[in-house]
């Protein structure tokens, strides 16, 4: 039985990019996909945008109403979806290649709690930046397991795809709380599948960027919660000294 995927969009205010992010999905070889778009009552051309998709797409599925925000949001999607495997795909980023679901499927097994790879970092305008782990300070292990998140968020949350009956709802409150979902679904795996595959275009930027203090005292907590603090404080230590060495190697290079 071929296994069936929830990709999740979640919008609000962002025609601009919805239509990108929804094409890649409708390009889509694979057939066993159903698509949710929840959009949170927005007030720009994202509704049309959307029934203009769902003309043209049967597995698309889509509500539009107020939310409390982008993890509220993502909660909402969860409760709807009923594929197998579980996926996010934020407005502004795109699956990498037609096929790119098709070759997850035919990696998946009964006992596969995570499929993950590699993502592609684009400019505004798609311009290719480079893929995340020669840009940042992170390298994909071969074998992923939840203890390597105490150096921080080793996959990117969109290149990583998750069973659904081991994906919990996100907490709330807190800006790295993708960061805790991708753990607390690590523990529970039986088997992680590093793909060898650029599964995303991931869009430069992002709430994290924007809002860069919070998302470090965030990140923390989760730390603090699952590593305990004597490990976090030490594992800080290494990411500062890490973060200093790679922005070192990376001077006179475009920043992402």
């Amino acid at each position: 039985m071929q296994p069936r995927f929830s990709i999740i969009t979640i919008n609000y205010n962002g025609a601009a990019l919805l239509e990108g992010t929804m094409e890649s999905v409708r390009r889509q070889s694979y057939p066993y996909i159903e698509y949710w778009v929840i959009d949170g009552g927005s007030k720009d051309t994202s509704v049309e945008v959307i029934k203009q998709f769902a003309e043209q797409m049967p597995n698309l599925r889509w509500i539009s109403e107020r939310d409390k925000g982008l993890y509220d949001a993502m909660n909402k999607g969860l409760r709807l979806a009923t594929g197998d495997f579980v996926w996010f795909l934020n407005g502004g980023d795109h699956l990498h290649a037609p096929d790119t679901v098709e070759k997850l499927a035919a990696m998946a097994r009964p006992q596969t709690g995570v499929l993950y790879g590699e993502t592609l970092l684009v400019d505004d305008n798609r311009r290719p930046a480079g893929v995340m782990s020669e840009l940042s300070t992170r390298t994909l292990p071969q074998q992923l397991c939840w203890r390597d998140y105490l150096g921080g968020m080793l996959v990117v949350h969109q290149s990583f795809v998750a069973r659904r009956s081991l994906a919990p709802e996100y907490i709330m409150g807190n800006l790295c709380a993708d960061y805790d979902w991708c753990i607390k679904i690590l523990k529970q795996s039986e088997e992680n599948i590093h793909t060898g595959l650029i599964l995303s275009d991931y869009l430069m930027g992002g709430m994290s960027k924007q809002r860069h203090r919070q998302s470090l005292r965030d990140r923390f907590e989760v730390m603090r919660e699952h590593f305990g603090l004597a490990a976090t404080f030490w594992a800080h230590v290494r990411i500062v000294f890490r973060a200093i060495l790679h922005r070192f190697r990376r001077m006179g290079k475009p920043k992402y």
